[in-house]
């Protein structure tokens, strides 16, 4: 592959953010690289569960969502390790789509308006200097073939947790095991006779796994647990399973009732929840890179999409000559704080009440005569449409 291209921008990552940005920016007349290690389509541990907040973002970018008839999802079920739920309506809703479907029609619309994007190329760091970005990578095969890059704007869209992470020493990544990292994220589709409006979340001793529906009457059931509870289990994800998310008698009934449509399971490790910082080395970052919201708050991927709009209109702004690089990075860090900071440490602070199941039971024993602090608690993870 060659190296040394130039570019006006760099996105490391072809997730939700990385992709929106990038037709976003290759629509304006810009350059744009992506790099994605993987290829699409491909899967992701993802809920797959998008508010509608950014069905019109989606459908302006070209996605044609009320063609695909997607479930709408309008109520949510939230149960305890021991069976004991709440239900509640969700104030604005949302949608089912699998990652599978929707990044790889993003991936095809970024293509279609110019960017260009590598798959199976995977950045190794990046290095800013005399004004630039330098990004050194390879492109997967047998020789591992190094690529080389530059360009005048790099963004970090590399998901939870990359290689890059650590070899910059991100302060997340160096954190000792805690109350916010440390998870394992596990999903499937699956077949389920689950009610097609509905997420449930069901709690079950350290984690929760959520269900809902996506494309094709297909759901998507995915949960997030602690690498202690698996080693506990042997490292294995079936005996982990049977005797720990079964004791949730509604686990029970979608793990022995339900049809598995992948082989083996989906899976990532080291996922973390604690605060990271949005502009590293001179690098914006968006989605996952920039900060997780867990995931019971079911907003992740609007956020991703949001994000991708702000980091958008600033970038735009440095390129076209209107503001410095200091003030694309300042305000870029502003108006994502503004708009996702107290989400996140609401989303901290819920986290804190699940995993203990007398914790737990407590908690949604104690939601159940108060609707309206349900109502409020989702409102605080959410946002408008953008």
């Amino acid at each position: 592959m060659a190296t040394n291209n130039k570019y006006d921008i760099a996105i490391v990552g072809a997730g939700l953010a990385g992709l929106s940005l990038s037709i976003l920016l290759a629509r304006e007349g810009y350059e744009v690289l992506v790099l994605e290690k993987e290829k699409f389509p491909f899967h992701r541990v993802c809920g797959e569960y998008i508010s509608f907040e950014s069905w019109n973002f989606l459908e302006e970018l070209g996605v044609p969502l009320s063609d695909w008839n997607l479930p709408a999802i309008k109520e949510l079920l939230v149960s305890a390790p021991g069976g004991n739920f709440v239900e509640h309506s969700l104030p604005l809703g949302g949608f089912g789509i699998s990652r599978h479907k929707l990044d790889d029609y993003l991936a095809g619309l970024a293509t279609q308006a110019g960017v260009h994007l590598l798959e199976e190329t995977k950045a190794d760091d990046i290095r800013f200097a005399n004004g630039h970005f330098f990004i050194a990578g390879s492109a997967a095969g047998k020789q591992n073939i190094p690529f080389g890059a530059e360009a005048s704007v790099a963004v970090g869209a590399f998901g939870k947790r990359s290689n890059i992470d650590l070899k910059w020493e991100r302060r997340f990544a160096q954190k000792k095991p805690n109350k916010l990292n440390n998870y394992i994220g596990v999903k499937y589709h699956v077949r389920s006779n689950q009610p097609p409006n509905q997420i449930a979340l069901h709690n079950f001793e350290s984690g929760y796994c959520g269900i809902s529906r996506i494309e094709d009457e297909k759901y998507c059931l995915c949960y997030l647990t602690t690498a202690e509870i698996l080693g506990r289990c042997n490292n294995s994800v079936h005996q982990m399973e049977a005797i720990v998310l079964q004791r949730n008698p509604h686990l029970k009934k979608i793990f022995t009732e339900s049809e598995f449509l992948f082989e083996s399971p989906l899976t990532i490790a080291q996922i973390s929840f604690d605060k990271k910082e949005l502009v590293e080395n001179h690098v914006l970052m968006v989605g996952d890179a920039a900060g997780m919201i867990t995931p019971l708050c079911g907003n992740g991927m609007s956020m991703a999409l949001h994000a991708s709009k702000i980091a958008f209109e600033k970038i735009n702004a440095f390129l076209q000559g209107n503001i410095d690089r200091v003030e694309m990075e300042s305000t870029y860090r502003h108006h994502w704080s503004r708009l996702f900071e107290r989400r996140l440490q609401t989303g901290r602070l819920v986290q804190t009440f699940f995993g203990k199941k007398w914790l737990t039971n407590t908690f949604i024993q104690s939601l159940k005569p108060f609707p309206g602090l349900v109502d409020k608690l989702i409102r605080k993870t959410h946002g408008a449409p953008f």
